[in-house]
C-alpha cells in the first residue's frame, strides 16, 4: 500500500522521520498553496492513501482547506494547538498521531 503525507517543510518531515517504521512519501509543500502547485506536487493517483499533518496556525489551516478542496479524500492529522508546529511537537505526541491514524512506529526510549 503506497501511503503519503503532505507537511509544510522540512523539519516536520524530519520529525516524521524519526518515528515512522513503514515505507512512506513525506510530501513537503514548503509553502505552495495555490491548487496548479499542489496538483503538480501531489500525484493522487500514485498513491492509495494520502495523509495531511501541518502545522496548528493560520497558513497551516489556510493548506489544509486548500487540500480538503483538491483532495477530498485526504485523511487529516491534528497536532495540538499548544505545539503550534509539527517540528516543534514532542516525539511522543508524534508516535500517538501516527499511531492514531494506522501507521507502523518505532518504540521511543
Amino acid at each position: 500500500m503506497n501511503k503519503a503525507i503532505i507537511v509544510e517543510g522540512k523539519t516536520d518531515r524530519e520529525q516524521l522521520l524519526k518515528v515512522l517504521d513503514e515505507p512512506v512519501e513525506i510530501i513537503c509543500t514548503y509553502g505552495t498553496i495555490n491548487q496548479t502547485n499542489l496538483e503538480r506536487l501531489i500525484d493522487e493517483e500514485k498513491y492509495d492513501e494520502i495523509y495531511v499533518l501541518v502545522d496548528a496556525d493560520e497558513p497551516g489551516n489556510k493548506l489544509r482547506r486548500s487540500i480538503k478542496n483538491i483532495f477530498p479524500n485526504a485523511r487529516h492529522m491534528y497536532t495540538r494547538r499548544i505545539y503550534r508546529e509539527v517540528a516543534s511537537t514532542p516525539l511522543e505526541e508524534i508516535y500517538d498521531i501516527l499511531k492514531n491514524a494506522h501507521f507502523d512506529v518505532k518504540e521511543i526510549p
